[in-house]
């Protein structure tokens, strides 16, 4: 193979590492697992007696995490997101502070938002509607 072969195909290579490090970058958000932050704009808050479920949508999709009142020491902490005619998307572990995201595309539909901190917990009923 001649050098101008092999720089045709390492060019080729790079392009293509870039294309797919850019498509990752721009997924959409039910894509994603689970984070640290919400896309899009706060649209409630859902508030109880040890903390608050913080409620954002960008389009369709909604996502939601669990703030502690009090941070401090690691404890139970618990969110969860449902669009309305399906299951429940729940994520729960030990936090100081807030859970990872949980988000789902709802599109138009109702959502219910559930969190959990320690023995206290909240729920939003139907909203963004």
């Amino acid at each position: 193979m001649d050098s101008g072969a092999i720089r045709r195909r390492l060019g080729t290579g790079l392009a293509l590492l870039i294309a797919s490090g850019l498509l990752a970058v721009a997924a959409p958000g039910e894509a994603q697992a689970a984070g640290t932050s919400c896309p899009g704009r706060k649209v409630r808050t859902v508030p109880f007696s040890t903390g608050s479920v913080q409620v954002y949508r960008s389009g369709g999709t909604v996502c939601a995490f669990t703030l502690a009142k009090n941070p401090g020491r690691k404890r139970t902490m618990a969110v969860s997101v449902q669009a309305r005619g399906h299951r429940p998307v729940p994520y729960s572990g030990k936090h100081k502070r807030k859970t990872l995201t949980v988000s789902v595309y709802a599109g138009h539909r109702c959502v219910k938002v559930t969190g959990r901190v320690g023995g206290g917990s909240g729920a939003s009923g139907w909203i963004l509607c």
